[in-house]
């Protein structure tokens, strides 16, 4: 189709260092809507940034609450007698059962802002209701000083959370294979979406009994836990741990990458007991 004369524009660009210029036509309504393309491409360059901004702002956050985590737990297990012995009265008992109590609660409703569901603590004295099962002050107390060991144990050996903050691109289980859309796969963990470069961090602490690269995996990291848990992180770009080295909560390991059987930057998650995958979902709040 030919545009009428009146319809394109014609561009002069002169060469200061050689003779001659160079025209360039084109289309007058694009040279008029010129403004209306540069503030929508301004428009997206703001908005990424934003996002971007928003991410690492996340990220930080919850790097932070998690350390406010921890320290809440380690201060409250600090504040138990470590003789139980040395609480002879039912009401020394009660007191400590009220100071746990109260501090077990600031902990579940900051878990809570965190998103996670938290823990319930009604049945660690019994039930109440049932004839001859209540507990005396002091029993009641050791109960909870054997809930807390549990908890500080759940919360910092057991993969627990998010590896990085970022939405979820693929589930666990069977799905439509990417490279070949005509078959299915078993998929034994979940993507989480970043770009090469994003921080990986570990979910729980543990020891490094793996680093280097593993088939479809490429840059991979296992990390084995307590209770026979294990987490790997796949298709990294870097590897930033040694086999054999201890990882706590939180810290880096490695970057996003697409390396190994990767269609694009994301990082591949799983988590595994007794050497069998089984659904990272489950660990991400604190009641699974």
């Amino acid at each position: 189709m030919k545009l009428n004369k009146r319809d394109v524009s014609t561009i002069v660009i002169l060469n200061k260092n050689q003779q001659g210029t160079k025209t360039l036509q084109i289309n007058t309504k694009h040279l008029n809507r010129l403004k209306h393309y540069a503030f929508t491409i301004l428009s997206v360059i703001l908005f990424l940034i934003g996002f971007i901004v928003l991410l690492q702002y996340r990220n930080t956050q919850q790097d932070l609450e998690k350390q406010q985590l921890m320290a809440q737990i380690i201060k409250l297990k600090g504040d138990v007698p470590a003789n139980i012995a040395k609480v002879n009265d039912n009401h020394a008992a009660q007191g400590y059962v009220q100071a746990i109590e109260g501090k077990l609660k600031n902990i579940n409703d900051y878990l809570k802002k965190r998103g996670l569901k938290g823990f319930s603590t009604k049945d660690i004295g019994g039930d109440a209701n049932a004839e001859g099962a209540k507990l005396s002050d002091k029993e009641v107390y050791m109960a909870y000083n054997d809930y807390l060991t549990k908890l500080v144990n759940t919360v910092a050996f057991t993969p627990m959370g998010y590896p990085r903050v970022s939405a979820m691109t693929s589930f666990f289980g069977y799905r439509s294979d990417p490279f070949n859309s005509a078959s299915a796969e078993y998929h034994p963990g979940i993507d989480f979406k970043g770009k090469t470069g994003d921080d990986v961090k570990s979910t729980a602490n543990g020891r490094v009994v793996f680093a280097g690269w593993s088939n479809g995996y490429g840059n991979c990291i296992r990390i084995q836990h307590a209770n026979n848990f294990e987490t790997l992180y796949g298709h990294l770009s870097r590897i930033e741990v040694k086999v054999g080295q201890q990882i706590t909560v939180g810290q880096k390991i490695g970057l996003v990458g697409s390396t190994g059987h990767s269609t694009g930057a994301h990082l591949h998650y799983e988590v595994r007991k007794d050497g069998k995958p089984i659904n990272p979902v489950k660990f991400l709040t604190l009641n699974n």
